[in-house]
């Protein structure tokens, strides 16, 4: 039995290059979950089990009707309060990281059936109660024209690359039309931090 590999079906969407790039990004269901703190609280780490959760049950169900699939990358969407009042990514990178509000994101095949997900979640809840597991949901995500960078290296040093990817917006004449959105390429449980590979990409106007 074959499985859908969503990272190959779209591969445009699942690899860039150190230069940046515009691209249009279509709509796609995603498993989502939205929480605010610092990525390295125990909140996140429990948001993201969370999801991982819901993904793998959704998985399993499908899988026995014969309609496998690779769990995708996790993605996210950053924000902060107010952000329309920045108008610098550097302004925003230098509010407290308590305050920074997130969606966890696992995009999902299309051939998932909307109206089954709420019964299949019950059942894979009932199997494994994991904390925070009543807030994921599915939704539909439409980003359109964006801009996008890979970055290479720790977390901490993605503004190197932001600042790239800005540059090229200000070349372009484009602005921001939306929250910035990161696909983490990488496990950072197994790969090293100056190996890390991350999609930075930026919906504009």
């Amino acid at each position: 039995m074959s499985k859908t590999d969503l990272t190959k079906t779209y591969k445009e969407l699942y690899t860039a290059s150190a230069k940046p790039a515009l691209l249009f990004v279509p709509p796609g269901h995603y498993l989502s979950i939205e929480g605010q703190g610092d990525p390295n609280g125990e909140h996140f780490a429990a948001c993201t089990q969370a999801l991982y959760t819901a993904a793998y049950g959704i998985k399993m169900h499908y899988k026995k009707m014969e309609l496998d699939f690779v769990v995708c990358k996790l993605e996210g969407l950053w924000w902060v309060d107010d952000v329309e009042n920045y108008t610098d990514f550097r302004e925003v990178m230098e509010v407290s990281r308590d305050q920074w509000h997130w969606q966890l994101l696992i995009r999902m095949p299309d051939f998932i059936n909307k109206n089954d997900v709420k019964a299949i979640l019950k059942k894979t809840y009932q199997k494994k109660p994991v904390p925070h597991f009543n807030q994921v949901y599915l939704q539909t995500l439409a980003e359109g024209q964006s801009v996008q960078i890979l970055h290479t290296g720790p977390y901490a040093t993605e503004p190197v690359s932001l600042q790239l990817l800005h540059d090229f917006m200000e070349e372009k004449g484009l602005t921001w039309n939306g929250r910035h959105h990161e696909i983490y390429l990488s496990d950072p449980r197994k790969t090293a931090p100056e190996k890390l590979k991350t999609i930075l990409r930026q919906p504009v106007k």
